[in-house]
C-alpha cells in the first residue's frame, strides 16, 4: 500500500481540527488504480482533501466512515470489525457514520456485487494496522523506548518491560504529526481476535430501539411530502387529470406534471406535494387521470416467453465463449439432449419501499434517502439539472433491502424535480402497489441447453439465452453479447469440457429491466445446473461424481467433499429426494443440497437444505451465514410462490396478497458451512443465490421423476 502525505496546513484548512485527533485516510487519485494512505502530516503545499475513514479522538474513540451503505448485508458491522482487529481497539468504542457521496474521496461507493468486503478489506486492514502503528511509535517517542517494546491492546499503548500504558487518546496529538509508516505487517488469519468470530452486530440495537435512521425517518424544517401517479405503462403519456377532488383534502399544497427519468426515457406522472404523507396519498386516490398508451406494444408475459423460445430455435445468436466445436458435434450425434428453461420477471420488493428527500436549492441540489449507488445518483442529477457534480450532495441513510433497485437513479430525479417545483424539501413515498408495479424489474429469460453423451462423458454442450440486456438499457452496444451470458458457471468446467460455448439471443422489448440479488446468475444458475443434472442422469451418473469429475480445482473438490460430508449424500437411496446444484458468482462458490419428501397430505415439501459456502476470507460467520439463508429463502420465493406477469403491459401483480412471499412456515431447516482457506475475500450477499432452485428441482426429479423446467411451480401441486 503506498503511503502519501498532506500538509498539516492544508489538513487542517479542511478539517477545522487541530491537533486534536489523528485521522487517516486513502486518497484515489485519478490515475492511481489503488488508493494511497493519507495522514495528517507531510509536505507543505498539498493540496489533497482529507478524507479521514478513521478519525481518532482525545477521548480514545474511533469514528470510521463507513463508504459503502448497510441495507441488511451487514457492512456497518463487518467493516468495524477490520478495522478494530488490527487497530486494536475494542468494537463498542468504535461509531460508525456513512460517508457522502463522494467517489473522488472513498472510491467506488456502488453497493451491489457483493463488493464492499472484497473490494475494501486489504485497504482497510492496511489502514487500520498502519494507524495502531502510527500511535505504537508515538508512544515509544514519548517513553523514549524502542517500539519493539510496545504493543497495541484495547484501545492501548503497552511498554512491555516496565507495564507502563498511554491510552490511544493521550497520543492521537502526536500521532498525527509523524509520516505513515510504509509496508506495516499484518496480522496472520491464526492471529485474529475479533476477525472470523460471529460478532453481534452494531446496528441491530439501533434497529430495534429506533435509533436508526431510514430514508423515511429523515425530517428537516418546511419539508414537505408527495406521492405520485405514474403511468402503468413505461411508454405512456399524460394526457390530463382532473385534481378537483385532491385538492378539497385538507394539507394538499400542489398538483403538477412530473417526468421521470427511467434509462434514457421518461415516465409521466401527476406528483401530489402535501404536508403529510398521508395526505399526499389520499390526494393520488381521489387524483383521475387520462392517459394516452397509443403508439406503442401492450405486451403480454405469454408473448414474451412465446417469442423467446422462436428465437432459441430459430437464431443462433451473438457468440460469448466457444471452445472447441460443438456445433459439429451435436449436429452429428446420434442422440442429444435439447431443452428449454424458462425463468419468470421478479419484483425486488424490498420490505422498505421507495423512498427519497430532495432539496434543490439553485447553486447545489442534496438528496437523503435509501440509495445504494451514491455516485450514479450524482452524476445522472448533475447532467439532469446542468449542475456540477461537486454540487449535487448525496447523503445515504440505513436501507431496508435494496438487491439492486435502489441503486437506480429514477426515484432521487423524480423528487429533485417535485423540490424544484416546490421551492422546499420534499420526500417523496412510493406505496408498494408503486413499487411492485413500476419496476424495474429482473427480466425473465429462456434458455435452450443442447448436449452430447458419449461413453458417458460430455462430448459437448451448448447453451443460448434469450432475454432483455440490462447493459443494452444502460446504452451497452448491441451488437456484442450480454457481458453476464455465463455468470454463474464454473470457471473449472471450461478447462474440462472440451466442447462448449454460450451465446446470447438478443430480445428487446419495452420493459425496464435492472439488478436483481445475483443478477444472470439468479436465472443463469438454474438453467445451467438443471442442465448438468440431466447431463448426469444421461450419463447414468452421481450427480457430484458427475461434477466431480470436471471440476478439477482443489477448491472444488473440497467443497464437494464437505457437501457430501454435512448432507450425508453418499448414504442416501434412489428415490430418497435429493438434489445438488454449485454455482459461483461475485468470486465466491456456493453448492446445496436440497431434501424433499412427501408430506403425509401427498404434498410435496422440503425437509431440509444445507448449503457450502466457499467466500475465501471473511469477517464474521454469522453474518456469512446470514446472508447465506436469506438469499435461500429469496430464491424458495422466486421459484415457487412469485412471479411479475403482464397483461395488456400492465403488471398484474400489485401487493403482497397477489406476490406471494414464503411464510416462515414454507422455510426449511438451512445448515451453512464455510470453507476455511487464505484465498482472497469473495462476495457473501448475493452468491447464496443461485444454486437454490437447480438443487430443489433436481431433489424433486429424483422424488417424482418429473423434470421442472420452468420458474416458478407451485411445489404443493406436485
Amino acid at each position: 500500500m503506498e503511503t502519501n502525505a498532506i500538509s498539516r496546513r492544508n489538513f487542517l484548512r479542511a478539517s477545522g481540527v487541530a491537533g486534536t485527533a489523528l485521522f487517516l485516510g486513502f486518497y484515489f487519485p485519478a490515475s492511481a488504480k489503488k488508493g494511497k494512505i493519507v495522514t495528517t502530516a507531510g509536505a507543505e503545499g498539498s493540496a489533497i482533501e482529507m478524507n479521514a475513514w478513521i478519525r481518532i479522538d482525545t477521548d480514545g474513540k474511533v469514528t470510521l466512515t463507513d463508504h459503502r451503505a448497510e441495507m441488511g448485508q451487514g457492512s456497518y458491522q463487518s467493516v468495524p470489525q477490520i478495522i478494530a482487529e488490527e487497530l486494536e481497539v475494542d468494537m463498542n468504542d468504535i461509531k460508525v457514520v456513512f460517508a457522502p457521496g463522494d467517489n473522488k474521496k472513498y472510491g467506488s461507493q456502488i453497493t451491489g456485487g457483493s463488493s464492499t468486503i472484497r473490494g475494501s478489506y486489504k485497504k482497510l486492514l492496511m489502514l487500520s494496522a498502519t494507524a495502531r502503528q502510527m500511535l505504537i511509535t508515538a508512544a515509544a517517542n514519548k517513553w523514549n523506548v524502542p517500539a519493539t517494546e510496545c504493543y497495541a491492546e484495547s484501545g492501548n499503548v503497552n511498554h512491555k518491560p516496565s507495564g507502563r500504558k498511554f491510552h490511544y487518546g493521550e497520543l492521537v496529538a502526536d500521532a498525527s504529526k509523524l509520516e505513515a509508516p510504509k509496508n506495516v505487517p499484518l496480522k496472520k488469519i491464526a492471529e485474529y481476535k475479533l476477525i472470523r468470530k460471529p460478532l453481534h452486530r452494531l446496528d441491530t440495537p439501533l434497529k430495534t430501539n429506533g435509533e436508526a435512521v431510514f430514508g423515511l425517518d429523515k425530517k428537516m424544517p418546511g419539508m414537505l411530502y408527495a406521492a405520485v401517479e405514474r403511468n402503468p405503462r413505461q411508454r405512456g403519456k399524460l394526457n390530463s387529470f382532473d385534481d378537483t377532488a385532491t385538492r378539497k383534502i385538507p394539507g394538499v399544497k400542489n398538483v403538477f406534471k412530473v417526468q421521470m427519468g427511467v434509462y434514457d426515457t421518461f415516465r409521466d406522472g401527476a406528483a401530489v406535494v402535501a404536508d403529510s404523507t398521508w395526505a399526499a396519498i389520499q390526494g393520488k386516490k381521489a387524483l383521475r387521470v387520462e392517459w394516452d398508451d397509443s403508439g406503442f406494444d401492450h405486451v403480454n408475459s405469454a408473448d414474451i416467453f412465446k417469442k423467446q423460445e422462436e428465437l432459441l430455435k430459430t437464431q443462433e445468436g451473438l457468440s460469448f465463449r466457444k471452445i472447441g466445436d460443438p456445433d459439429s458435434i451435436i449436429a452429428h450425434a446420434d442422440k442429444t439432449i435439447d431443452v428449454i428453461y424458462q425463468t419468470p420477471y421478479q419484483s425486488h420488493s424490498a420490505m422498505e419501499p421507495l423512498n427519497c428527500v430532495a432539496h434543490y436549492q439553485g447553486d447545489k441540489i442534496e438528496i437523503w434517502g435509501p440509495i445504494q449507488a451514491p455516485e450514479w445518483v450524482q452524476e445522472y442529477i448533475s447532467g439532469q439539472f446542468n449542475i456540477a457534480k461537486e454540487k449535487v450532495i448525496v447523503n445515504m441513510t440505513f436501507l431496508g433491502g435494496g438487491f439492486g433497485r435502489k441503486a437506480f437513479m429514477d426515484y432521487p430525479h423524480e423528487a429533485t424535480l417535485i423540490s424544484k417545483e416546490m421551492g422546499a424539501p420534499v420526500q417523496v413515498v412510493w406505496t408498494r402497489e408503486d413499487d411492485m408495479t413500476q419496476g424495474p424489474y429482473r427480466a425473465g429469460i429462456s434458455y435452450r441447453g443442447q448436449g452430447v453423451i458419449e461413453n458417458g462423458e460430455i462430448s459437448a454442450i451448448k447453451f443460448k439465452m434469450a432475454g432483455q440486456n440490462i447493459g443494452h438499457w444502460r446504452g451497452g452496444k448491441k451488437d456484442q453479447a450480454n457481458g453476464s451470458t455465463s455468470e454463474g458457471f464454473l470457471a473449472p468446467y471450461y478447462k474440462s469440457i472440451k466442447n462448449i460455448s454460450f451465446s446470447d439471443v438478443p430480445f428487446e422489448i419495452p420493459l425496464p429491466n435492472i439488478w436483481w440479488r445475483s443478477v444472470y446468475a439468479s436465472t443463469n444458475g438454474f438453467a445451467y445446473e438443471s442442465f448438468l443434472n440431466e447431463l448426469a442422469a444421461a450419463a447414468g451418473k452421481d450427480q457430484l461424481d458427475f461434477r466431480r469429475q470436471y471440476l478439477n480445482d482443489d477448491r472444488c473438490q473440497r467443497l464437494i467433499d464437505k457437501l457430501e460430508e454435512v448432507s450425508g449424500w453418499k448414504s442416501r437411496k434412489k428415490g430418497d429426494g435429493f438434489g445438488v446444484a454449485i454455482t459461483e458468482c461475485f468470486s465466491s462458490t456456493v453448492g446445496q443440497v436440497v431434501k424433499v419428501s412427501r408430506h403425509t397430505d401427498g404434498h410435496v415439501k422440503i425437509d431440509q437444505v444445507w448449503a457450502v459456502m466457499d467466500c475465501g476470507w471473511y469477517v464474521n460467520p454469522d453474518i456469512v451465514k446470514a446472508q447465506v439463508e436469506g438469499a435461500i429463502v429469496m430464491a424458495l420465493g422466486a421459484a415457487t410462490t412469485h412471479e411479475i406477469t403482464f397483461k395488456d403491459g400492465v403488471v398484474e401483480q400489485t401487493n403482497f396478497y397477489n406476490y406471494i412471499m414464503p411464510r416462515m412456515n414454507d422455510v426449511p431447516p438451512i445448515e451453512v458451512h464455510i470453507m476455511e482457506n487464505e484465498a482472497d475475500a469473495g462476495g457473501v450477499g448475493e452468491p447464496g443465490l443461485p444454486a437454490f432452485a437447480p438443487a430443489l428441482t433436481d431433489a424433486i426429479f429424483d422424488l417424482t421423476g418429473k423434470r421442472i423446467r420452468k420458474l416458478p411451480f407451485d411445489i404443493g401441486a406436485i
